[in-house]
């Protein structure tokens, strides 16, 4: 419904729950007043109506965007800033199209009730060339959703018996601590740098279910050591980190694959910890391997990161840094 006033115009929107008023208004109002701060547009709910007030091209613009949200409050899911950026970067590049097609695309529900979906356009791309290829390798920064998204598929794949086990493996690279020196066990000296990959279980399954899992052997995680000599067969494989592998331990990881069986790897070029002037595996790998029908490669970019908005930011800064400074 759309009303003239002065020379600005009013367009009214209907919502069809509470649930979806309190999704756009976010908590103490912050994501009513952020959408306010970027179109310029006034906006006021009554009741299950949401009044948008503003100049026409605000306005088209700003209806347009409360549209690309549209998956998030009709389910009444928490909005985002990220989620508003991304729909506003869609909309101002006239790439709503490919925004809502992802939008839309509901991966899994996490324990708490949200609803997991890719956020970008690469990362539904790097979620379809998963689903269609035996091997994906995955480079990006941090934040970008390299690994979440590989967890969240091998868990939907493990769920609906399309493999029969989940492993996720890394490197346990020791940054300048040695494991000897550290307190505990063999597993609880390498339990903090798995700790991330417990944490996308927990977040899918809850901990009493991941732990059950873990114990029968359906989901293991271990240090990619631990795949020497190994045939992985019936089992989605996840090499997390990958930066941080060796040319031999690369080589031996993407053999281990079996038969009926699937392997993410993913990893950020610009974060290896490798000793100095040693190749990295993941490195050697993505130039190997490009045009093998089986395998694809998925960039991620800065643009792709989900994480804190600052995160980007930081992510953005990193990246011009070292290319002004090779």
């Amino acid at each position: 419904m759309n009303e003239t006033t002065s020379s600005k115009k009013l367009f009214i929107i209907d919502l069809p729950n509470q649930s979806a008023v309190l999704s756009l208004i976010g908590p103490s109002e912050i994501i009513r007043h952020q959408l306010q701060a970027l179109t310029g547009v006034t906006l006021v709910l009554r009741g299950l109506q949401l009044l948008v007030k503003g100049h026409p091209a605000q306005l088209e613009r700003t209806v347009a965007l409360v549209e690309l949200l549209r998956p998030l409050w009709e389910e009444g899911q928490p909005i985002s800033m990220i989620d508003i950026k991304i729909a506003l970067s869609s909309i101002d590049k006239g790439s709503s199209l490919e925004h809502e097609s992802f939008s839309r695309q509901i991966l899994a529900r996490s324990q708490t009730g949200r609803l997991l979906r890719p956020r970008t356009i690469r990362q539904k791309a790097y979620v379809d060339a998963m689903e269609c290829n035996e091997i994906t390798l995955a480079l990006g920064p941090a934040g970008t959703g390299k690994t979440f998204l590989a967890i969240i598929l091998a868990v939907r794949m493990l769920s609906e018996r399309k493999v029969e086990r989940l492993i996720l493996t890394r490197p346990a690279v020791e940054a300048g601590e040695h494991l000897g020196f550290l307190p505990g066990d063999l597993q609880q000296k390498i339990d903090p740098y798995l700790r991330p990959l417990y944490d996308s279980l927990h977040i899918l399954l809850g901990l009493e279910k991941t732990s059950i899992m873990l114990e029968k052997g359906v989901i293991e995680v271990a240090p990619l050591a631990y795949m020497r000599g190994r045939t992985l067969a019936d089992a989605f494989v996840i090499l997390d980190e990958a930066q941080n592998t060796t040319i031999t331990q690369m080589r031996m990881a993407l053999t281990r694959l079996g038969e009926n069986s699937r392997m993410v790897v993913t990893g950020d070029l610009t974060q290896i910890d490798l000793p100095s002037g040693e190749l990295s595996g993941l490195a050697e790998a993505s130039e190997v391997l490009k045009g093998i029908k089986g395998i694809h490669i998925s960039h991620l970019t800065t643009v792709d990161v989900v994480r804190h908005p600052l995160v980007q930011k930081l992510a953005q800064a990193y990246t011009s840094y070292d290319q002004s400074n090779r």
